[in-house]
């Protein structure tokens, strides 16, 4: 067969001009170096000196050798235990045999009770203890820099793992170095088996005892694979742990390891099936988890990430972990009688936690929310979720906030509802955003979207004083007023669009515990708006024209309405309380106890036209905010007509009527200089 090579004209060129002289260079360099070199001269013929030099070298290689393979390992074990011991600041002792053969392409090593003691503030418990502990290592791998381990057998372990309040653990080796929460990294093990071992834990921060057994077996039957079975208690109630996986003999780094995990305690299970990525790099994986609970909060005691109460949850979603960083990714399930979705991402920055939320809700039940806000919520057995304040008769809730929790970690949240399920307040929409950061708490916006007009503001938790002490700025735009007061007769009472503005601060660790002790303003401004001239006759100004009238379904302006409070010490007490309409100027006066969750005003009113029957009687509005009872004052009523009376009886009839004779010469408030000091 003819190599067409030769007849290719553009290789011929190549090996003329190129090959051809660069062969002819090198074997020219060849023949020099023969010819000039003296250490190939030297080597080519060696010489008396040349001939003892290779003798002298040889045979030192080979008492090295000699030495090497006679040598007893055992006398090794008490240099390197205080060597060990001086580094680490703990006591490491090497008890038993220390066996190590270096002549094979596997060296390997064999160690037998092996002692790791605890640091200085846990000495009385060993960080770890083998019985009997072999490893061996690739030597052409590691002649290229790399660690593979064929085989790590280990039998007997024994773990005492201890994480103080104040975060030192015993495990660590060099606490001076700052914990960047990497996960453990192990070189390459094509094997690993552990026989009867025995983990111990003792989280003393969110009080967690765990113990476990931990085996590693070869095989087909069941027993085979890793397991990990755990059972403790986690702040008082039972916790358990299961992990699972396949047996670890040909495992390869560019094959993932599959594993099974399940974490039960304090009312909240998660269950994760996923793989190590890189096997013995336990800072890479991935996994589908699931987790579900009877409030969110829970979740803070088995991963130290907090998270606000919530009524019971079951969500999914797919958790992976970069070294530091946890992403809880395209998560989707229900919070009480609400859907969640969203992204978690969980790093370290520093030395502190980071978290950073992205959520969103296709459909919210308010009373969900609630609950984030201290509400104690239930779910009814149709799944709809119930809140109450805590107390009975309680507005505000008064549940402890875990703001001790807030001083732990950093982060941001934003969370959006795009509906919200019919509710008395008439939400439609709420997007609510979070800062977090060194203990203190922003939420900006905090906005509530209603059917007509809008909630919005700010609010500021500052929880790295003893007591928490929180700020909040809200105001509200064109809410309409027949979502206040209930229609009668299938007619509005009062139509209207108010306007409001809380600007409130003090300390407290619940909601209701803020507003007994806050300060500040609250006012409502009705700029104009229409009610049933029933009721504007019922404002302390004519009760039995407006007992008259009650069925009349014709109305009266609202020309304005203001009421300004100023708050102190959780009791607010009107500065400003005026409702000017067409018929009737009313004044009103008096507080209202946040605290006790209790009102007591009275309205006063005059007449802008003159009236011949007139009984005045202001209203009162007093009792609980929950269920407040609205009354006219009788007494005042019982005194005009004993006025009447006496005239009647001492004067003449006629001068008996001057007492129910109104001239009526009420004049119009000034609404634009109220409305502008309110705001």
């Amino acid at each position: 067969m003819s190599n067409p090579l030769k007849d290719n004209p553009h290789w011929l060129v190549v090996r003329d001009r190129a090959l051809a002289p660069a062969g002819a260079r090198m074997r020219g360099w060849r023949d020099w170096v023969v010819a000039n070199d003296p250490v190939c001269a030297a080597a080519r013929r060696p010489a008396l000196p040349e001939k003892i030099a290779a003798s002298i070298t040889l045979a030192l290689v080979a008492a090295v050798v000699l030495f090497l393979l006679l040598f007893d390992w055992n006398m090794l074990r008490g240099p390197i235990g205080r060597w060990a011991s001086a580094r680490y600041d703990r006591e490491i002792q090497l008890n038993g045999d220390l066996d190590v053969n270096l002549f094979s392409w596997t060296p390997s090593a064999r160690v037998q009770d092996l002692r790791i003691g605890g640091p200085d503030w846990a000495r009385e418990q060993d960080t770890l203890k083998v019985e009997d502990l072999r490893a061996s290592v690739r030597l052409r791998a590691l002649l290229g820099g790399h660690v593979e381990m064929p085989l790590v057998q280990i039998t007997r372990p024994t773990v005492v793992l201890i994480s103080t309040e104040d975060g030192r653990k015993s495990w660590r080796l060099n606490p001076d170095q700052p914990d960047t929460g990497e996960g453990l990294k192990l070189p390459p093990i094509n094997r690993l088996l552990i026989q009867d071992g025995q983990v111990s834990l003792d989280e003393r921060r969110r009080k967690i005892r765990l113990e476990a057994t931990v085996n590693a077996r070869e095989g087909s039957d069941g027993r085979a694979g890793f397991h990990l079975d755990g059972k403790g208690t986690i702040n008082g109630t039972p916790l358990t742990v299961l992990v699972r996986g396949g047996p670890f003999i040909n495992i390869r780094r560019d094959r993932p390891y599959t594993f099974h995990g399940e974490i039960a305690g304090v009312g909240t299970r998660l269950i994760a099936d996923g793989s190590i990525t890189r096997p013995f790099d336990l800072g890479q994986f991935n996994a589908n988890l699931r987790l579900q609970g009877r409030d969110l909060a829970d979740i803070y005691l088995l991963t130290g990430v907090t998270t606000p109460n919530t009524p019971p949850y079951r969500l999914a979603g797919r958790l992976t972990r970069d070294d530091a960083r946890f992403t809880f990714a395209d998560f989707s399930g229900r919070v009480g009688s609400s859907d969640l979705s969203g992204k978690v991402v969980v790093d370290k920055a520093g030395d502190r936690r980071r978290v950073d939320a992205d959520l969103r809700s296709r459909l919210l039940d308010i009373d969900d929310l609630m609950a984030v806000l201290g509400a104690r919520p239930r779910v009814t057995p149709s799944g709809d979720t119930v809140v109450s304040s805590g107390a009975p008769g309680r507005l505000l809730p008064d549940a402890p906030l875990n703001v001790d929790r807030l001083r732990v970690m950093d982060g941001t949240l934003r969370y959006r509802a795009a509906r919200v399920k019919r509710n008395e307040l008439d939400v439609r929409q709420v997007d609510i955003g979070a800062d977090l950061k060194s203990g203190v708490l922003d939420l900006d916006p905090v906005a509530f979207t209603f059917n007509r007009g809008e909630l919005r503001g700010t609010a500021k938790i500052n929880a790295t004083r003893d007591t928490p002490w929180s700020a909040i700025d809200f105001r509200l735009r064109g809410y309409p007023l027949e979502s206040i007061i209930p229609a009668r007769n299938g007619a509005p009472t009062v139509s209207g669009r108010a306007l409001g503005r809380a600007r409130l601060e003090g300390p407290g660790a619940s909601v209701h515990d803020f507003a007994a002790n806050s300060k500040g303003t609250v006012s409502l401004v009705v700029p104009q708006g229409r009610m049933r001239a029933a009721f504007a006759e019922l404002m302390g100004i004519n009760v039995l024209a407006g007992l008259f009238k009650l069925d009349d379904d014709s109305t009266a302006e609202i020309r304005c309405a203001v009421a300004d409070f100023t708050v102190s010490g959780g009791t607010a007490t009107a500065r400003t309380f005026v409702i000017d309409t067409t018929p009737v100027v009313a004044q009103g006066s008096g507080t209202i106890d946040l605290g006790a969750e209790t009102m007591n005003l009275r309205i006063d009113g005059e007449t802008k036209e003159a009236r011949l029957v007139r009984l005045w009687a202001p209203i009162t509005v007093q009792g609980s905010l929950t269920s407040p009872k609205v009354d006219v004052d009788r007494g005042e009523v019982a005194k005009q007509v004993g006025l009447g009376a006496i005239l009647g009886a001492l004067v003449n009839p006629f001068a008996a009527l001057a007492a129910f004779v109104d001239p009526g010469l009420a004049e119009d408030a000034n609404c634009g200089a109220l409305i502008s000091s309110a705001r």
